[in-house]
């Protein structure tokens, strides 16, 4: 069973959904926008809101079959307000360890999801199953120990961030699962797997650079008083962490990089009752 402090620190709400809103295909999920093509089927895990779900419909097309699957009932219901009108698209709530899709479509992704999630290889296997025989399952994801800011911002947000690590891996939560997934992979019976590097860099001058290197004042806003909940960190401490952050945000930050995979894997054609690749018969 999955762990339920990893799903309850997992939970996004108020202004953490403001994230999930502003992303896009084409800047969040780029190897997915690479292999999406018109009447595919394509089954988003963990879709939130919708917003990337979205762009795959669009690149489906109207011959396409795109569902968003999300355990969150609320953003299941903000995804089908927001979204709805696109042809060939849907929303489920549906949990990543129970998804209910046996071999039915041709891409099974997720973006930024198994790193939220204290059995990783439980949630794959899930998956690899909703995948056709030959299909394609890829992941998106962070390893959070290889973040870098230049120059470091102030220590308080050194102790926030440190902190906040140990939070996710005291649930149960992955904070390197990027680096992890090649391996994962393997394990599930995936085959003909590759890596993509998307690191997601912002310098300032570009056009969306402080709310992309803001983030992790979101964070601190939000995550942080689970936090300080949880106990790990006090609410002056949170405050703290937030207001010196913004500050150094504005006057002295200059770039951000966050480490971030694209993982692919093919269902093997040929499975023995076992699930273990076979060989066709001559």
């Amino acid at each position: 069973m999955e762990n339920e402090l990893s799903r309850k620190r997992a939970e996004l709400s108020g202004d953490a959904v403001r994230v999930l809103n502003a992303r896009t295909l084409a800047s969040s999920h780029r190897r997915l926008a690479e292999l999406v093509r018109p009447g595919h089927s394509v089954l988003d895990v963990g879709c939130g809101t919708g917003a990337i779900t979205r762009g795959i419909a669009e690149l489906a097309g109207p011959d396409g079959r795109v569902v968003g699957a999300d355990t969150n009932a609320e953003l299941i219901r903000q995804a089908r307000e927001m979204h709805s009108q696109v042809p060939g698209l849907s929303f489920a709530k549906r949990d990543v360890f129970d998804l209910g899709f046996r071999g039915e479509f041709a891409i099974v992704t997720s973006s930024r999801v198994l790193q939220c999630v204290a059995q990783p290889g439980a949630a794959l296997s899930e998956m690899r199953e909703a995948a056709e025989p030959g299909g394609l399952v890829l992941v998106l994801d962070y390893n959070h120990e290889k973040l870098r800011l230049e120059p470091e911002p102030p220590a308080s947000m050194q102790a926030f961030y440190g902190a906040f690590l140990r939070w996710r891996a005291e649930a149960g939560m992955d904070n390197a699962i990027a680096d992890r997934l090649p391996a994962l992979f393997r394990e599930t019976g995936l085959k003909d797997i590759e890596v993509t590097p998307e690191l997601e860099r912002t310098e300032r001058g570009d056009p969306d650079f402080a709310a992309r290197i803001g983030i992790w004042a979101e964070v601190a806003a939000s995550r942080g008083r689970q936090m300080v909940r949880d106990g790990y960190l006090t609410e002056p401490e949170r405050e703290m962490a937030e207001r010196e952050y913004r500050e150094w945000v504005k006057e002295t930050a200059v770039s951000q990089t966050m480490y971030l995979l694209a993982v692919q894997g093919r269902r093997p054609e040929e499975e023995t009752a076992d699930g273990e690749a076979g060989l066709a018969c001559p």
